[in-house]
C-alpha cells in the first residue's frame, strides 16, 4: 500500500519577487477593499487588517476609517501609525525546515526561527503560513501574500499535507485500521485522507491529510501509545522537496504561484 509522495507541480527554476497579476491592476482601477490593501502593503493578513480597521488605527486621506468593506480608490493614500503604506511586490519562499527552528517571526526567548533562515530570501517581511512544531521538519511556506497565506489556511480550503512518520515501535494492523477509520482526539475526529506502511518492519508510515489542528499527526500515534521519534512534511499544497535540502530555501515559480491561488478561494 506504499505510495510514493512527490508531486509534479514543483518546478525546479527559482524566480524571485512578481508583480501584481492582470486581474489585480483591473481590480485597482474599481477601487480594492481596505482590508486587501493593507496586507498587500505587507503590513499583516487580512485578517488581522479587518483588526487594525475595527480598531480605528487606519486612516485614507486623513480620516479615519472603521467601515468593512470601504474601497480604495487610485489616489487614495493609506495610513498605519501614521505611516504611509504602498502596495508591496510580493515574495513567496519555500522553506526546507530544519529541527530546533520555531515557527514564529520572533521568538522573546531568544530561540532559533525559521526567519533566521530565510532572513536573506527577499527585501520584504515575510511571514510564515501555518505552522510546524519545533522538531518537525520539512516543508514550510513563507510570504507577505496576505490574501494567498489566508487561502491556504482557511479550513474550507483542503489543503493538503503528506507527512513522513518515523515511529518507536512497528504500527500494528489494527491501529494501522483504526487510524484509516477515524480517530477521535479531544477536539474532535479526524480522518486521514491516507496512511501508508512505507517500510518492512512498519516503523516508517506516509501520512496524507487536510487538516490544520496543532500537531494533529503526533497526536493520531499518541493516542494509540507510539511515539514519533521523526516527523517531516514532505509535500504541502502540491509543493515537494525535490531539489531543497534541509534548512534552504527557494522562491516558487510563477507557474507554482499560480497553482496555490487556484487550491481554493477566500472572498475580499
Amino acid at each position: 500500500m506504499a505510495k510514493k509522495f512527490q508531486s509534479k507541480d514543483s518546478s525546479k527554476k527559482p524566480q524571485g519577487k512578481l508583480s501584481w497579476s492582470r486581474d489585480e491592476v483591473k481590480a485597482e482601477v474599481k477601487g480594492i477593499r481596505l482590508n486587501r490593501y493593507i496586507a498587500h502593503s505587507g503590513v499583516c493578513s487580512r485578517r488581522e487588517a479587518d483588526n487594525l480597521i475595527a480598531d480605528g488605527k487606519i486612516k485614507v486621506n486623513s480620516k479615519v476609517i472603521t467601515e468593512m468593506g470601504y474601497k480604495v480608490m487610485p489616489g487614495d493614500k493609506v495610513y498605519h501609525g501614521g505611516k504611509l503604506l504602498s502596495k508591496e511586490t510580493y515574495a513567496y519562499v519555500l522553506l526546507n525546515k530544519p529541527k530546533d527552528f520555531i515557527t514564529t517571526t520572533k521568538d522573546p526567548q531568544d530561540r532559533k526561527t525559521v526567519m533566521d533562515l530565510v532572513r536573506k530570501a527577499a527585501d520584504v517581511r515575510l511571514y510564515p503560513v501555518g505552522r510546524l512544531d519545533r522538531n518537525t521538519t520539512g516543508l514550510l511556506l513563507l510570504t507577505n501574500d496576505g490574501s494567498l497565506a489566508d487561502k491556504l489556511s482557511h479550513p474550507s480550503n483542503n489543503i493538503k499535507k503528506i507527512y513522513k512518520v518515523e515511529l518507536n515501535k512497528p504500527l500494528q494492523k489494527t491501529d494501522f485500521e483504526a487510524i484509516t477509520a477515524g480517530v477521535e482526539l479531544e477536539d474532535g475526529q479526524i480522518k486521514v485522507d491516507e496512511i501508508a506502511v512505507l517500510t518492512a518492519d512498519n516503523l516508517s508510515i506516509g501520512v496524507e491529510l487536510h487538516s490544520g489542528k496543532n500537531r494533529v499527526v503526533r497526536r493520531i500515534f499518541e493516542h494509540f501509545d507510539y511515539e514519533v521519534i521523526r516527523l517531516d512534511r514532505v509535500v504541502y499544497a502540491g509543493l515537494d522537496k525535490a531539489n531543497l535540502p534541509r534548512g534552504k530555501w527557494r522562491h516558487l515559480s510563477e507557474r507554482e504561484v499560480g497553482l496555490l491561488k487556484k487550491k481554493g478561494r477566500v472572498r475580499d
